[in-house]
């Protein structure tokens, strides 16, 4: 098999993570994030008409007569659901949704609300502080994991190489106002957890040659080890592609969000694999002397 020269690279693809990150906190700073009701509050209803030609924009438009907040309709499963977000809540009206329902009907014809979600902004604010500390307890269990399990070195390559692919992940959700909710959380979560095992995998084979090969240099060690785990990535992150690709084209407008995240996750968390936790290595001149004398303390 031909050895591919990853490390000739590296310059040139830091420099562009660089740049992507810079413009990922730039749109995290300035534009934000498009939370969904459950952090930012208000109320979800799905809907199925009896039309099958009912337009969203005909839906949208009755919504927005109600003066209900912003609105957020978009079709869901066949051509007569809707799933519908607006920012009034129905907590003191108990025949809140009982008038939205009639002034519908009236509008659009007859309609069935499936589902009503109704989430306060105490509640919506405990959920993102929740998904903010799980977050940050899932970066820092995966920091303290690679310290004891390599050396200090390797922990600072994975750690930013997390940080990269929730960064750019959430600055693209950010770019396009996707919506943030709970299973977007869930989904940085699991990035975390699958960009941290094929860190791993690499760093498990260089610590290994480093300990075989002590007159070669870190810089041309590192690529061989990519090549020599290149075959698993490949295998587990098509795998793992065609099963969310799936999941994203045919599982519904709810799973969505989801399957972006985590498509997304994918493919930067094999990319920073390869080209931000072992640049790094090279970085801080890692050596034979760094992991006998970390063994030896």
């Amino acid at each position: 098999m031909k050895t591919i020269q990853f490390n000739k690279l590296y310059k040139q693809f830091n420099i562009t993570s660089v740049i992507l990150i810079l413009v990922s906190l730039f749109l995290l700073l300035f534009k934000g994030l498009n939370y969904g009701v459950d952090f930012k509050g208000g109320t979800l209803i799905e809907i199925r008409t009896n039309q099958s030609n009912s337009k969203i924009s005909l839906i949208r438009d009755s919504f927005n007569q109600m003066n209900l907040g912003d609105v957020s309709v978009k079709s869901f499963g066949n051509k007569t659901d809707y799933i519908v977000k607006f920012e009034k809540q129905n907590s003191n009206d108990p025949e809140f949704i009982e008038n939205i329902k009639q002034k519908l009907s009236n509008s659009i014809g007859d309609v069935d609300f499936r589902r009503v979600e109704n989430v306060g902004p105490k509640v919506s604010a405990e959920l993102l502080r929740s998904g903010i500390i799980a977050i940050g307890l899932s970066l820092a269990a995966m920091l303290l994991y690679i310290w004891i399990r390599f050396e200090w070195q390797f922990s600072l390559g994975a750690i930013l190489a997390l940080f990269h692919d929730v960064i750019l992940t959430l600055g693209i959700f950010s770019l396009f106002s996707l919506e943030i909710n709970l299973s977007i959380v869930a989904a940085v979560l699991t990035i975390v957890g699958y960009s941290m095992n094929d860190t791993v995998v690499i760093f498990d084979r260089v610590r290994e040659n480093l300990k075989k090969y002590a007159d070669i240099k870190i810089f041309d060690l590192t690529n061989i080890s990519i090549n020599e785990t290149l075959s698993r990535t490949i295998i587990t992150s098509i795998t793992t592609l065609l099963a969310l690709l799936s999941i994203y084209l045919f599982g519904g407008e709810i799973l969505k969000g989801f399957s972006l995240a985590m498509i997304l996750g994918v493919i930067f968390g094999t990319y920073s694999s390869i080209y931000i936790a072992n640049p790094i290595l090279v970085l801080l001149k890692v050596s034979q002397r760094t992991i006998i004398k970390e063994e030896k303390d």
